[in-house]
Parts: C-alpha cells; structure tokens; sequence
C-alpha cells in the first residue's frame, strides 16, 4: 500500500510567508506588469502547497489533518446553533488480508475505488475523509442519527456489490460502519469521534459488513 505522505506546515504560517513574499516583490523596481506576474506564480504554488497539506495522496480525499480542522469547526457550529451532525467511521474488512492475497498495489486500488464510491454515494455537503490506512471519515452536516440511516446503508450496500476488478480479478470487498449523532451529552470533538469509534468495533464484532448507530441497534 502506498505510504501516505503529507506537508505539515501549519496554514497560519503559509499565509504568513505569501503574505511577506508578495509586500517584498511589491518594493522591486521592477515594471509593475513583472510583479504582478512573480505574485500571480506565487499565489499559484501558495495554493498547490495548501492543498497537498490537506489533500490524501493516494485517494485525492481530505487528508486526517482536514478532518480535524473541518471537525473543529462543525462541532463549534453544531454546538452553538443546536444544528444536527452526525459522524460516520467505516474501514475496509480484511484489508489486510486483500494486500497478502494481491499485494500492496491492488489494495492501493481498493482504497482508490472505495473513495470514489464514498464520493457518489454521500452528498456533496457531507465530507468524506481518508484518515490513514483503510479508515474513513464521513461528517453528514443537517442529519440526525435516524437520517443516516439511508445514505449509510446505501453506502454499505454499494461497497458490498462494487466487486472490483484487479488484473482480471474480482474482489470482493464490504466495510463495516460506526455512526454517532451530537447530542447535549457529548462535550468534546473527541468524545465524538470516540463513540463513533465504539460503534464501528461493535460492528466488526459483530461479524462486520454493518451498520451500527447510537442508537443500540443495528443493520
């Protein structure tokens, strides 16, 4: 499997070096058309760089350093205006056992063809994320738990009958999924995260290819 490699730079101090670089390039005696061209490159590179800092390599989805920027600010949101939020955590079932079986190359091929379905099943306002490994994130802003229900199970149901082709061959591949909804109770982005999690474990254990919800059931 491809190793994920990401720039770290903190996005404060990118917007500080622009900043700085463009009021520098503004006192060269240079004609203005030439600064304006150096600016506009630079602006260009300034935004590459941002985007590979938030980006996942491998699957072009939001990276684990987006998640919880974009957490951040839904939780603030959600909490303060009593909006609805729901949290979604599902991984591939026997990853591992997918790159043994057809090596690292074809599980790069999974994950690739799972992101894209991520991206065609949930809506545009959801966020799928890739926060390492075969592990996904989904934020469904304006959704309660039970609202979930369809566009998660409809997730579900197309990874269960994606059966990807690898060099001639079919794989068969499900996920399991974890859902939690932002209640009162939940104080923290990582309490959320956490009862998410505990969702998703229940679902392997429980012979994966599930959908468990908050709300002690499951599908």
């Amino acid at each position: 499997m491809e190793e994920i490699q990401e720039i770290t730079i903190p996005e404060d101090l990118l917007d500080e070096i622009q900043h700085n670089i463009e009021h520098i390039i503004q006192t060269f005696d240079v004609p203005e058309e030439n600064k304006q061209e150096v600016i506009k490159q630079i602006n260009f590179m300034y935004s590459r760089t941002k985007y590979l800092s938030l980006t996942d390599a491998l699957t072009k989805l939001p990276n684990r350093r987006s998640f919880d920027n974009t957490l951040g600010k839904e939780f603030s949101r959600a909490k303060r205006y009593k909006n609805k939020l729901t949290i979604a955590m599902f991984d591939i079932d026997y990853f591992k056992k997918v790159n043994d079986t057809f090596g690292h190359q074809c599980g790069d091929f999974i994950l690739k063809e799972v992101a894209n379905a991520a991206l065609q099943t949930f809506r545009k306002s959801d966020t799928v994320f890739r926060i390492g490994g075969e592990e996904f994130v989904v934020l469904l802003t304006e959704t309660d738990i039970r609202q979930s229900i369809i566009p998660l199970e409809r997730f579900r149901k197309t990874i269960e009958t994606l059966n990807p082709v690898y060099n001639r061959k079919e794989i068969n591949i499900t996920v399991s999924i974890g859902a939690c909804e932002l209640t009162d109770e939940i104080n923290s982005e990582e309490d959320f995260i956490k009862k998410a999690d505990e969702q998703l474990y229940t679902a392997k254990e429980a012979g994966r290819n599930k959908t468990f919800l908050s709300l002690n059931k499951h599908l």
